[in-house]
């Protein structure tokens, strides 16, 4: 499945981008446009992205002559999706319904004059506000998916020697441990998922074989509806493998989470009394022994940024910031062209465990190509003063050197100290493996090329080689053996030298003995002259 997006470009500004529809080949934006158009010589350029976390796949994309439209009438265009990089014919298709107007003077007119009277700081606001919006709701997750593996019945692994098990919810991915070979592996592990309601929840299980060269295999699939089970209720689930015999057995729960959220600074959580108290009490000592994986809550606002580095030719960057809590992850809205950003979001998080390490990141958005990197920075939870504004320099990659640019955070920690003394003595939270890296067809394409090339030069090599040996030009041929000879002639003056080298260390002892048939010549043994005599 993917994440289709499109984007609407007039001369390579992007005019509108509309809503991404997740996990789906067919998708119905259902969505209604005004773009303005100068000229109808122009071409409009309909781009179809699908949607990561970081970045953007190309899917397709496919032009609309302006001059082909009817004035002041609907008409329906089903454009054939193109990529000249891609080695597929049938990319899909768009279906848009188009209608070319005319703007009236007045109209035209009130437009612009209520464009000059907007300055360019309020016009960004509302379209921040706009992508804050859209990005708030791609974000939040309203429950949380526990799956223990317990273990597998009669799996056969045929001739692999080792057996693990890959879970896929969405972009969510984990790895079990990987075991020996056996028809019924215990693994008995837990892993959390983010559920969203509004999105499929399909959870795919694979089980994979590695033989003793380390070559894998999947053995066999399953699937489970999450969206079908009931809340807050210990499902044991006994799964049969296709493809493959053997079953798998499975304890899932879902249930709600309430601790994530993503708001402005006038609606801050912990900023109303009567929600700090609510929350307050449900981490109080008192209720130490309920759900014991609920341990607290983190408020992080995000406030500004200051004297960033300038990635764009422009000088200029268009950040945004990573939040990143374990397997949580929460994104702020981008601020275009500037490098003194001010996001002033306010996001919480659950705690499952006090020892994480919260990472904010700040990137620089590149249109359809991943972010470039602007500095980042760590912060233990135990470290946090609550309510007390920081200024934080941001660092590389690896947080060894300082990186151009600060950050200002505010964050206030609530939680249960006993159960998060409890937590510490179980085993910390597995992180989602990384999603492998998707084929790309262009660099596939220019991989062929380079083993076409390499397979001719070594096919034009030999063919040339063939050539010298059967003299079918004397000239070639005659140079081939005159270089060949110098070549072996080399080695015979070495072996000749290193002959000479040893006449002066040891002599050779050659006795030989008169037969009637003939003479037969016996290689003696080898006497150094300073150590041993010779014995006739």
């Amino acid at each position: 499945t993917s994440d289709p997006y499109v984007k609407f470009k007039l001369n390579g500004k992007t005019l509108y981008k509309s809503k991404v529809i997740y996990k789906n080949l067919n998708p119905v934006w259902d969505e209604i446009v005004v773009l303005p158009i100068q000229s109808l010589d122009q071409k409009l350029r309909v781009k179809v992205y699908d949607r990561d976390l970081t970045t953007s796949d190309f899917m397709g994309s496919a032009f609309i002559t302006l001059t082909d439209l009817e004035l002041n009438r609907t008409t329906e265009h089903i454009l054939k999706l193109e990529d000249p990089n891609s080695l597929e014919d049938d990319m899909g298709v768009i279906v848009l319904n188009l209608n070319l107007v005319v703007k009236q003077g007045d109209f035209k007119r009130h437009r612009w004059s209520n464009r000059k009277r907007l300055s360019a700081s309020k016009s960004s606001l509302i379209r921040n506000l706009r992508l804050s919006e859209s990005l708030r709701k791609n974000q939040l997750w309203n429950g949380i998916i526990s799956i223990t593996l317990l273990e597998g019945k009669n799996v056969s692994g045929g001739s692999m020697t080792e057996i693990f098990v890959q879970l896929k919810l969405g972009d969510q991915r984990y790895k079990s441990k990987t075991l020996v070979k056996s028809a019924n592996p215990q693994w008995r592990e837990e892993f959390d998922f983010h559920y969203f309601s509004d999105r499929m929840g399909i959870l795919d299980i694979e089980v994979w074989g590695k033989d003793s060269k380390k070559h894998e295999e999947r053995l066999g699939t399953c699937k489970v509806d999450i969206s079908a089970l009931p809340l807050k209720q210990a499902n044991c689930l006994e799964l049969p493998l296709d493809s493959c015999p053997g079953e798998l057995l499975l304890l899932v729960t879902l249930t709600p989470c309430m601790g994530v959220s993503v708001s402005d600074l006038c609606v801050c959580p912990l900023a109303d009394p009567r929600e700090r108290k609510q929350i307050a009490q449900r981490y109080s000592l008192q209720n130490s022994l309920k759900d014991m994986k609920d341990i607290g809550i983190l408020q992080v606002k995000v406030l500004k940024a200051a004297d960033l580095l300038a990635a764009d030719f422009s000088g200029k960057s268009d950040p945004f910031c990573l939040l990143e809590l374990g397997n949580d992850r929460l994104q702020t809205h981008t601020i275009y062209k500037n490098l003194n950003p001010e996001w002033n979001k306010v996001f919480t998080f659950p705690i499952k465990d006090i020892h994480d390490v919260l990472e904010v990141t700040v990137f620089d958005e590149d249109g359809d190509k991943p972010p470039d990197f602007l500095g980042k920075v760590a912060i233990p939870l135990l470290s946090i003063r609550d309510g007390q504004p920081n200024c934080y320099m941001l660092k590389n990659k690896d947080l060894e050197q300082a990186f151009k640019g600060v950050i200002y955070l505010e964050m206030e920690l609530i939680y249960n100290p006993v159960k998060a003394s409890l937590r510490s003595f179980m085993p910390r939270e597995k992180r989602f493996t990384e999603d492998g890296r998707k084929l790309s067809k262009k660099i596939l394409s220019r991989d062929v090329d380079r083993v076409k090339r390499i397979t001719m030069a070594i096919w034009n090599t030999m063919q040339f080689l063939k050539s010298c040996f059967q003299w079918e030009s004397t000239l070639r041929s005659t140079i081939a053996f005159v270089v060949s000879f110098l070549f072996h002639f080399q080695f015979i003056l070495f072996f000749f030298f290193l002959l000479l080298s040893l006449k002066y260390k040891c002599r050779w002892v050659l006795f030989y003995k008169q037969e009637t048939e003939g003479y037969v010549f016996n290689l003696a043994e080898i006497y150094t002259y300073k150590k041993f005599s010779l014995q006739m």
